[in-house]
């Protein structure tokens, strides 16, 4: 229910044609205290219109106004603070919800166009460590939040497969490397493999042709070069699937680099007939400066391919398969030059629909306030840190609820749920320090809180023990059952919100508000009292059990029952 909507047509009812109801709405400010009303109009921008202050504008524009859907209306200096009527709003609102479900919140903006989002993409042959969950649950998220708003999300898990790395790690495994024990310990192994060649490098300067000189050879399809690529692929991808089930994540494509390799003649072949490839010191480039940019490196002078060359066929492969309305790229802020420079060479081929994607940056997880690294093996990897937060819920779980039923498996979905909830709360360019013990507390701003607060609510609901009548009187009119319908009816504009600034924090957030706001009512108001609001007020927790499992899906956690 827009209520600011009925709130702005009945100031441009009095107001004439001078704003429009679309511009008095984008006026229309939440009063930061609920004393001051449900909405606020401030007058300033029609002072010059009727000459006049905006004091005396208000003060004449509240008598005017009356509608059934405003109890009172109060001039405060320039503001016009509107007190909405609580009763027929929280039976609208009330109604929408419980007959719409969780359907409730779906915007048809998308019209079914596919939305491809490039996620997760681990590199074979390493640990998903704790730097991949961003990326992971991030692409996850949005993916959801996408679908909600009418598009068809499809998740690619561009996978690292191709680059120097395997030139690096093909030498590593040469010279260091044992059969047995990469059969027996895939990951550890060759993670092994490829730091010990980090630290020999320091000293030794030709490991890097070497390497180099591998990687050349896999390119060019030496067969001793494929076969070790292949192992270490199919290897890394079973290591992979056990941490996404863990998380609940599928994808819809594991096209990593390697799949555009026979891809990339068609790109180069499109810079020349369109004149853009130069040569510089042997490297083939494509001069970026008029977007203020440094030159796209192509290839460099041994022949060799690099991201951008990859990234350049991938977009164009996605545009031909997928006819993108957008296509994302959940990447960490420090690859926002190469997405610029991506989207710059595609616009010098003429490929207009290059506007239609979108870097969606994000900051990094520090220990200590330190970044994470894999070359100096300073990681955390995310299959412990999953297990331990679960070891963690489980004994909350103990010290709350010895008797729950599938402890376990709720333990599992509060404790993981935890970890992705707490990356998601935060403003996705922001960094943060991880500690595990802060995450998996049920107190507090965390995923186990909002959990625990649906939870609450469904107990409620089975104590209750009575069939909700949707079709009976649902007003309701105390402030502390108020603040929560408000919360509840923004749930749209959360959404939309979301979406727009391809933000999960602002759902992960909301939610949180939404807990807050309900445990205060919880608090204050004896909701199974057997009088003529019951059915209202049990309606009331449903919508809210609706809302925060709702949110909590869209962010990829799950909402267990009991707790």
């Amino acid at each position: 229910m827009d209520y600011k909507k009925i709130v702005a047509t009945e100031i441009h009812r009095h107001t004439g044609e001078h704003l429009s109801v679309e511009q008095i709405t984008n006026l229309l400010e939440n009063p930061k205290h609920s004393g001051y009303g449900d909405v606020a109009f401030p007058a300033f921008s029609l002072s010059k219109v009727f000459r006049k202050a905006p004091q005396a504008i208000a003060s004449e524009l509240a008598e005017k106004i009356e509608n059934d859907y405003i109890e009172k209306v109060e001039p405060v200096g320039p503001y016009l603070n509107i007190f909405l009527n609580k009763e027929a709003v929280s039976r609208d609102v009330l109604h929408e919800i419980a007959s719409q479900k969780d359907t409730f919140g779906d915007l048809a903006i998308g019209n079914n166009q596919n939305i491809p989002i490039d996620m997760s993409s681990p590199n074979i042959a390493k640990p998903i460590s704790m730097g991949h969950l961003r990326s992971t649950v991030i692409g996850n998220a949005l993916a959801n939040i996408v679908e909600k708003v009418g598009f068809h999300p499809v998740k690619i898990n561009h996978l690292g497969d191709w680059g120097t790395q395997f030139g690096k790690l093909i030498v590593g495994y040469k010279k260091w490397g044992s059969e047995v024990e990469v059969r027996k310990n895939p990951i550890a192994e060759l993670l092994k493999l490829y730091v010990r060649f980090h630290e020999e490098a320091e000293s030794n300067l030709d490991l890097e042709d070497e390497a180099r000189a591998w990687f050349k050879k896999l390119e060019d399809g030496d067969q001793e070069a494929q076969n070790l690529w292949e192992w270490f692929r199919n290897e890394s991808l079973k290591e992979f699937m056990k941490i996404y089930e863990m998380l609940d994540i599928t994808f819809d494509s594991f096209n990593g680099e390697a799949f555009y390799n026979d891809k990339m003649g068609e790109v180069v072949e499109l810079l020349e007939a369109k004149n853009l490839l130069t040569s510089d010191q042997g490297a083939t480039i494509v001069d970026l400066e008029e977007y203020g940019l440094n030159p796209a490196l192509i290839k460099k002078k041994d022949g060799a391919t690099l991201y951008i060359t990859r990234d350049l066929a991938a977009a164009i492969y996605r545009q031909r398969t997928y006819n993108f309305a957008q296509s994302l790229y959940v990447v960490g802020n420090e690859q926002s030059n190469h997405f610029k420079q991506l989207k710059a060479v595609l616009k010098e081929l003429g490929l207009e629909w290059a506007e239609n994607m979108h870097h969606i940056p994000f900051g990094l997880i520090t220990q200590g306030g330190k970044k994470l690294s894999t070359r100096k093996g300073k990681i955390i990897l995310l299959e412990e840190v999953l297990n331990e937060a679960t070891e963690l819920a489980i004994e909350q779980i103990n010290e709350k609820n010895p008797t729950l039923e599938n402890k376990e498996e709720v333990a599992k979905q509060v404790g993981i749920g935890a970890v992705v909830f707490h990356d998601l709360k935060n403003d996705r360019l922001n960094n943060f320090d991880f500690v595990l013990k802060e995450v998996v507390q049920f107190e507090g701003e965390t995923g186990p809180y909002v959990q625990y607060t649906n939870a609450r609510a469904l107990s409620i609901l089975r104590k209750a023990s009575k069939e909700l009548d949707l079709d009976a009187e649902l007003s309701l009119s105390d402030d502390y059952a108020w603040d929560t319908i408000k919360l509840i009816n923004s749930f749209p504009d959360v959404i939309l919100h979301a979406y727009e600034k391809f933000e999960p924090s602002v759902i992960a957030k909301y939610s949180l508000q939404l807990s807050q706001s309900f445990n205060k009512y919880y608090g204050n108001s004896r909701i199974l009292q057997d009088d003529e609001e019951l059915n209202a007020r049990l309606v009331l927790v449903k919508a809210t059990t609706i809302i925060l499992q709702e949110s909590l899906r869209l962010l990829g956690v799950k909402a267990p029952e009991k707790m």
